[in-house]
Parts: C-alpha cells; structure tokens; sequence
C-alpha cells in the first residue's frame, strides 16, 4: 500500500470537495470553469505551501496565502462540501477532521 504524502492527501481531499460542490451545488456533472479554476488555484498554493509536508490544516495556518476573493470561494466551496464528505468520501473526512484536531 503506497503512502500519500500529506500535499498529495490535501490535493485530493480539495478536489473532493470542490467536485462535490459543483456537482451538487450547482448541478454540473463536470467541473465547471470557475470550479476548475478554483481547484487549479488551490492545487498550486499547496504546491508551494512553505510548511510542506509539516503542513497544519488550512484553517489552522498562519500564513494565508490565498487572495481575498478565491478565499470567499474555497469558504463557499468548504462550508457546502465539508458537512457532506462524511457522507461521499469518508475516510478523507474522518483523516482531514483527524489532522484538524490532533495534528
């Protein structure tokens, strides 16, 4: 079983979230353009994420890196999305709410 390293886990746990958001939320069976945007956006600040894989949960760090107006949108993404991962991708959620907690 391969180990994920922990960008890798949060690239895919955004981009959980952010299909989930425009699938449901807006109807999309694909990402649509602002989605795909969004999620192309979030992909490279956790690219560059200058904690690495020492990364803390988003919430809990003390850099902000993301720009005012995609911060309103991965909020709006976040408060939709998040309740419903336990119920689409729980082990994402369950390691996500893990980490937020504990690590």
């Amino acid at each position: 079983m391969r180990k994920h390293s922990r960008i890798e886990e949060e690239k895919r746990t955004v981009e959980q979230m952010i299909r989930l958001y425009c699938r449901h939320r807006e109807g999309n069976e694909e990402l649509c353009g602002s989605c795909r945007q969004l999620l192309e956006y979030a992909h490279a600040r956790l690219s560059r994420c200058p904690f690495g894989e020492k990364k803390k949960t988003c919430r809990k760090c003390p850099v902000h890196c993301y720009k005012p107006e995609m911060k309103r949108r991965i909020g709006e993404v976040m408060k939709y999305a998040g309740p419903r991962m336990l119920l689409h991708h729980p082990v994402s959620a369950l390691k996500h709410m893990w980490r937020e907690q504990f690590v």
